[in-house]
């Protein structure tokens, strides 16, 4: 008998790129059987920044599967992922498969992904795809192309990388505290493997395009450094032998930068001894600076000579454009790498395990602690939900701080006073006890402030009164608005629905919990949640 082959849904956070659409067009073109079946959902993660129309991405009526957007609200795609692959939950896939928007998938990917998954026994977390770079074939590659070229060769890429669910249920996904796309997938590596996991490499592949850059791109992903820095904190220094990442230049970088320094303060003592009139320490000095320029000068060619050595040669229309830019950054790169480490060293240097510990739980007050009544302002409604006291008890037992979080658009609208909506909230306090902060939008949805969920404005608020990180706070609330306005802030969320609750939102949601103290009670453990069939259809 034939085992019945692996299920799997596609996650892709995008920037709103074009090439997403091209992407999912390759995808729907791919032939799909039985044995090779097409993904059962594709998530597509909008993570731009502010308030953008939202994407709308499109695939033919004759395929089998959705494809549907969440919102990442531009934490990066570290974040963008956790939210894609917490939401393809709701599927039931067994993997999910991550792909970036600007990949192509070649005919047959889908099939050789279901021959990969299928080879895959319960002891294995993850399987990676090939990729493959076109590089242009009457020319050398310029820097950038060989830096985009370098994907071929990178270990656990999430350019096309599947792991199944339990992997990363085990360890709370992806790190969030690292900002860019470097170095988040192999940190996820890392924690599968010593969670017991093991990592494949598969026979599938996609082609990766070297995407449009301007001439200063290559300064600006120094700030990966940055992220080499989180990544010494958090495994150790023999990461790069563990996480099979190659060395990099900074040791280079350090010394071309310790020569530019020697140089600059070799000239200051220089001056100052001039200034005081002793010329035998100036001309020491002097001499100093002029090697330590030397030093800089020598380095610094040389690094621009090996930058330049595989690319255009002269007499190719790129070369000298290629020279340019390389003459530009060469000089400034040691500084900018230097820089993004010491600062990535500071910012980390308290940094602990993935995920951060919970330090307070947010509860939206209408429909999750107290039964809703449409602009209610009499305390003598207020009544509570099954179970909110025992909730709220124990979330403080646990010796986490607690808020409420709370749009009241009746004042806005002219329904409502400020005193009605104090009473209520004095009362629900009589009910459940102090609350730690109480955060309450007064506007009407047409005021768009920056408070009213799903806007981020009084989850940051209230983790700013406490003294807490957003990403240490919980938001537990009933509607989507309570669970956008958690991720636009950065913190987790748990839904527990209501009548009033849409089915979309409900499959949107990272985390959903069928009562107030299941929420709580998920909170506290830091385990998944047990959610009864059906609660998500």
């Amino acid at each position: 008998m034939t085992a019945a082959p692996a299920t799997y849904a596609v996650v892709i956070p995008s920037v709103g790129r074009p090439t997403l659409q091209w992407l999912l067009d390759t995808l729907s073109a791919q032939d799909v059987d039985a044995q090779h079946p097409g993904p059962l959902e594709v998530v597509v993660v909008d993570d731009r920044r502010g308030d953008v129309e939202p994407l709308e991405p499109t695939v033919p009526d004759t395929v089998a599967w959705t494809v549907r957007t969440v919102r990442g609200y531009g934490r990066g795609p570290a974040a963008a992922r956790n939210r894609g692959w917490r939401a393809a939950r709701a599927s039931g896939a067994e993997w999910i498969a991550f792909l970036d928007d600007d990949v192509e998938l070649p005919a047959g990917w889908a099939r050789r992904l279901a021959d990969d998954l299928a080879v895959c026994g319960p002891e294995i977390g993850a399987s990676q795809g090939r990729i493959e770079v076109p590089l242009p074939d009457h020319r050398p590659p310029t820097d950038w192309e060989r830096n985009t070229a370098s994907l071929e060769g990178a270990d656990w890429a999430t350019a096309d990388m599947a792991y199944r669910v339990a992997a990363l249920e085990a360890v709370s996904g992806f790190d969030e505290r690292f900002p860019r796309a470097y170095r988040e997938d192999a940190d996820l590596a890392l924690r599968v493997r010593r969670a017991g996991w093991q990592l494949v490499r598969g026979q599938r592949w996609i082609t990766h395009p070297v995407r449009p850059a301007d001439d200063l791109v290559s300064l600006r992903v120094q700030a990966g450094n940055a992220d080499d820095a989180l990544m010494r904190r958090l495994h150790g220094p023999g990461w790069r032998a563990a996480a099979e990442a190659p060395a990099g230049a900074f040791p280079r970088h350090v010394a071309t930068v310790s020569a530019l320094a020697a140089a600059a303060a070799s000239t200051g003592t220089a001056l100052a001894a001039a200034a005081l009139g002793r010329r035998p320490a100036a001309r020491g000095a002097l001499v100093v600076a002029a090697a330590g320029a030397a030093a800089w000068s020598w380095r610094t060619g040389r690094f621009l000579l090996l930058r330049l050595a595989p690319g255009p040669r002269p007499g190719d229309p790129e070369f000298l454009p290629e020279l340019s830019r390389m003459a530009r950054t060469s000089a400034a790169i040691p500084v900018a790498a230097v820089r993004h480490k010491v600062r990535g060293w500071w910012r980390h240097r308290r940094t602990g395990p993935w995920p951060v510990p919970v330090r307070a739980v947010l509860f939206d007050r209408d429909g999750t602690l107290v039964h809703d009544v449409p602009y209610n302002g009499d305390p003598a409604r207020v009544e509570l939900v099954p179970g909110a006291r025992e909730a709220v008890d124990a979330v403080r037992a646990a010796g986490l701080r607690v808020g409420v979080v709370s749009n009241q658009s009746g004042i806005g609208r002219g329904l409502l006073t400020r005193a009605q909506v104090d009473a209520v909230n004095a009362r629900l306090a009589e009910l459940l006890g102090p609350f730690d902060t109480w955060q309450v939008c007064p506007h009407a949805p047409e005021e768009r402030c920056p408070c009213r969920k799903p806007a981020p404005g009084m989850v940051l608020a209230a983790a700013a009164q406490l003294g807490v990180d957003p990403r240490e706070c919980v938001l537990v609330g009933d509607i989507g608005a309570d669970v956008e306005a958690a991720q636009a802030a950065g913190a987790r969320s748990v839904l527990v629905p209501t009548p009033v609750t849409r089915a979309e939102e409900v499959a949107a949601a990272p985390v959903v919990a069928p009562t107030l103290r299941d929420a709580v009670a998920a909170v506290l453990s830091g385990g998944p949640v047990p959610v009864p069939a059906g609660l998500r259809g």
